[in-house]
C-alpha cells in the first residue's frame, strides 16, 4: 500500500512540468475566449463608425449642419478598435510579419523566435506602454479634459482606451506565449498554423474550376488557403 502510494507520487512529481503546462492551457483557453469575444463585439464599433461617417456626409450635404463631435466620435470609435482589437489580431496571428528567415525555418524554430520575441519585446513594450499611459488618463479623467475644438468631446475615454488595449495586448501575449510551450512540449498542434475557412467566393471559384475540368489548379488554390502561416510569406 505504502510502495502503491509512493509510485503515484513519483509519478506525479514526474509529470508536474506537464500538468502545470495543462493548467496553464485552461488559463489560455479562457483568456482567448475573452478576447475571441471582445474582437467579435468590436466588429460592430466598425459599422458604428461606417453609419456616424455617412450620417455625418449626408447631413452636411443636404442641411449644411456638422459638428465636431461626429468626427471625434469617428476618431474615438477607430482608436477603440485598433488598440482594443490589438489582442484580438494576436489571436488570429494576422499581425504584420516580416518572415524573410523565420519563414524558411520550422516550425519549432519559429516557436522558439515568438517565445523569445514575446518574452523579451511584446510583453515589455505593452507592460511599458500600459503603466505610462495610465496616469495620463487619470490626470485627463481628474481634470475633465475636453477637446480644444469648437463643440468636441471629453478626452478621458480616448486616453483610458491605451492602458486598456495594451494591458488586453499583453494578457493575450501571455496566453501565445503558453501555447507555444505547450507546443514545444507535444501537448497541442502548433498555434501558429493557420486555419482559414474558406469564403463563399472561394468555393464558387473552386467549384467552376472542378467544373471545367482543372482539378489541378482548384486543388492547388485550396491547398494555398490552408498552409500554414510561416509558409504564406
Amino acid at each position: 500500500m505504502l510502495d502503491d502510494r509512493a509510485s503515484s507520487f513519483l509519478r506525479l512529481y514526474a509529470n508536474r512540468p506537464g500538468v502545470a503546462v495543462s493548467l496553464l492551457l485552461s488559463l489560455s483557453r479562457l483568456i482567448d475566449r475573452i478576447t475571441e469575444r471582445i474582437g467579435q463585439t468590436l466588429y460592430w464599433l466598425i459599422l458604428v463608425t461606417v453609419l456616424i461617417s455617412a450620417v455625418n456626409a449626408a447631413v452636411r450635404k443636404a442641411f449644411n449642419y456638422s459638428s465636431n463631435s461626429y468626427l471625434e466620435a469617428q476618431w474615438y470609435l477607430f482608436s477603440a478598435v485598433f488598440l482594443l482589437g490589438a489582442g484580438y489580431t494576436l489571436l488570429r496571428n494576422e499581425h504584420v510579419r516580416i518572415d524573410v528567415i523565420s519563414g524558411r525555418l520550422s516550425s519549432r524554430a519559429r516557436a522558439w523566435i515568438d517565445i523569445f520575441g514575446t518574452l523579451f519585446f511584446l510583453l515589455p513594450m505593452a507592460i511599458l506602454i500600459g503603466w505610462l499611459g495610465w496616469p495620463v488618463f487619470v490626470d485627463s479623467y481628474v481634470r475633465g479634459e475636453v477637446s480644444s475644438n469648437a463643440g468636441g468631446l471629453i478626452i478621458w475615454p480616448a486616453r483610458l482606451l491605451v492602458p486598456v488595449g495594451f494591458f488586453l495586448l499583453a494578457v493575450q501575449g501571455i496566453s501565445e506565449l503558453i501555447k507555444r510551450v505547450a507546443f514545444l512540449m507535444g501537448l497541442i498542434a502548433d498555434p501558429a498554423e493557420k486555419h482559414v475557412e474558406k469564403t463563399a467566393e472561394e468555393q464558387l471559384a473552386e467549384d467552376i474550376l472542378r467544373a471545367r475540368g482543372e482539378e489541378s489548379l482548384a486543388a492547388e488554390i485550396a491547398a494555398q488557403a490552408t498552409k500554414p502561416d510561416g509558409d504564406n510569406r
